[in-house]
C-alpha cells in the first residue's frame, strides 16, 4: 500500500471535480476535438491543470498522463507517473447529465498503485488503495450474481461514426446472454459500478485510453474483480479490449465481448 499516493488521488480527484462541477449547468462553450461527438469545455482544461496542481505539490518530477491539452498521452513503462481525465463523460456534462467525474490513478512501471473516481453530481466518490476499495469511505465489493440471465452488462468506450456495426454486435450479444443492458457513457463511473457490484461486467473490443480506465480498473480488482483483454489475459494499460466483471460472469462478458469481432467459435 502507498498511503502517500492514495491520499494524493483522492486529494486531487476531488480538487479537479470541484472546479468542474462550478461550473456544471452554467453556459459554458463547447468546442468539437476529432469528431462531432469529440467534444471539450474549458472546465476540462481548468479541472486538468487543478489535478495536476495538487499532484505537483508533493510529487513535482512524477510523469502526467492526461486527455487535455500538452500531457503525454501513454503510461510511461518504468517510474512513478499519474493518469487524469478531469471530466470523464464530457457529453454527459455538457448535455446536463450528472453522469461524469474526475478519475486519478498512481502508477509505478506502468501498474496502478492507488486511485479515485470523484462524481460530484452524484455525491459519490471512489477510491483505491489497491487492497480495497471504498465508496464514500465504505468499503465495496463487486456483486455474487454468477447466473449471467440475472446480470446487467454494459458496453463502454463509444465507437466512431464508420464502426457503429460493432456497437450493434455488442449490443446483440449482451442482450442475448444478460438479463439486461446500461449504458451511462462515463466509462470511469461504469467501471466503479462494476466494483460497488451495482453493474456485474463492462466490455468493449476497442483500446481504451488510460485516462478512461486505469483508475476503474484497479477499483474493480481491488474490489474482488476481474479484469482481462479480449484474450483473457491480465488487462494493461496498452491492451485491446476491456472487459471486467465480478469474476464469477467473466467467461460470459469475455464471450460477449469477443463476439463483437467475431472470434468465438
Amino acid at each position: 500500500m502507498d498511503d502517500d499516493r492514495v491520499a494524493v488521488a483522492r486529494r486531487a480527484a476531488r480538487a479537479g471535480a470541484a472546479v468542474a462541477a462550478d461550473r456544471f449547468r452554467t453556459d459554458i462553450d463547447v468546442e468539437l476535438k476529432d469528431g462531432k461527438t469529440d467534444v471539450v469545455t474549458q472546465a476540462d482544461r481548468d479541472a486538468q491543470a487543478r489535478v495536476i496542481d495538487v499532484i505537483r505539490e508533493s510529487h513535482a518530477a512524477d510523469a502526467v498522463v492526461g486527455e487535455e491539452e500538452d500531457e503525454l498521452k501513454r503510461v510511461p513503462p518504468e517510474g512513478p507517473a499519474w493518469v487524469i481525465d478531469p471530466i470523464d463523460g464530457t457529453n454527459n456534462f455538457v448535455r446536463d447529465l450528472r453522469v461524469w467525474g474526475t478519475a486519478v490513478a498512481a502508477v509505478r512501471d506502468g501498474e496502478p498503485v492507488a486511485a479515485a473516481t470523484c462524481l460530484p453530481a452524484l455525491d459519490d466518490t471512489y477510491w483505491t488503495d489497491g487492497e480495497a476499495t471504498y465508496r464514500n469511505g465504505e468499503a465495496v465489493t463487486v456483486s455474487d450474481r454468477d447466473d449471467p440471465q440475472t446480470c446487467t452488462v454494459c458496453p463502454t468506450i463509444w465507437w466512431g461514426f464508420d464502426e457503429r456495426d460493432q456497437y450493434g454486435r455488442a449490443t446483440n450479444a449482451i442482450v442475448d446472454r444478460f438479463a439486461d443492458m446500461r449504458r451511462f457513457g462515463c466509462a470511469q463511473a461504469v467501471l466503479a459500478m462494476v466494483a460497488d457490484g451495482q453493474l456485474d461486467g463492462v466490455l468493449t473490443n476497442v483500446r481504451a485510453n488510460p485516462w478512461d480506465s486505469v483508475a476503474g480498473v484497479q477499483m474493480v480488482r481491488a474490489a474482488g474483480g476481474r479484469v482481462t483483454d479480449l484474450a483473457g489475459d491480465p488487462w494493461r494499460h496498452d491492451s485491446r479490449g476491456l472487459v471486467a466483471s465480478n469474476g464469477a460472469v467473466h467467461d460470459a462478458v469475455l464471450e460477449a465481448a469477443r463476439e463483437i469481432d467475431g472470434l468465438n467459435g
